[in-house]
């Protein structure tokens, strides 16, 4: 089991704004001036409580993840030969308490977590538009193929 966590190459966590006031709060995204690559579509996905969402890797799409409801574990692993941290993973903790947006570039298998009750929110800012002609890999999470442990740490 690979406990490291490294800042992987190409991935960037940039600190997002939230602006509370007596009628609510605004929960600054993207702008042109801090998303890293071209748009081609949002989304948005509920996920429930213990449920792992992925891993994925994508050939060419790029992700954006912002987590704007509850707290999300995403995990990171770099499947990507030629990169220096090829092997490695990086864990982030986002939402409530950590509001940012995580650039993803393609060659990094992700996977996310739901922490908190009773959901989280997350969009993704994909550099392409869905097509199911891109390619992408699914692996199960609790296979041996990505060695992560996925069993929640209390020490």
């Amino acid at each position: 089991m690979l406990k490291t966590n490294h800042s992987l190459e190409g991935v960037v966590v940039q600190p997002l704004s939230r602006i509370p006031d007596e009628r609510g709060t605004i929960l600054h995204g993207v702008r042109a001036d801090n998303i890293l690559n071209p748009f081609g579509e949002v989304y948005f996905k509920k996920l429930y409580p213990g449920i792992i969402n992925g891993w994925h890797i994508h050939e060419t799409l790029i992700l954006n993840y912002i987590c704007v409801n509850g707290m999300l574990k995403l995990v990171m692993f770099d499947m990507r030969k030629d990169s220096a941290t090829s092997g490695k993973f990086q864990e982030i903790f986002l939402g409530d308490d950590n509001y940012c947006l995580v650039h993803i570039p393609s060659g990094i298998a992700n996977a996310l977590e739901c922490i908190t009750h009773p959901y989280s929110i997350f969009c993704n800012i994909a550099s392409e538009a869905h097509n199911p002609e891109l390619k992408y890999k699914r692996i199960d999470p609790r296979s041996d193929e990505i060695p992560y442990d996925w069993n929640k740490k209390d020490y």
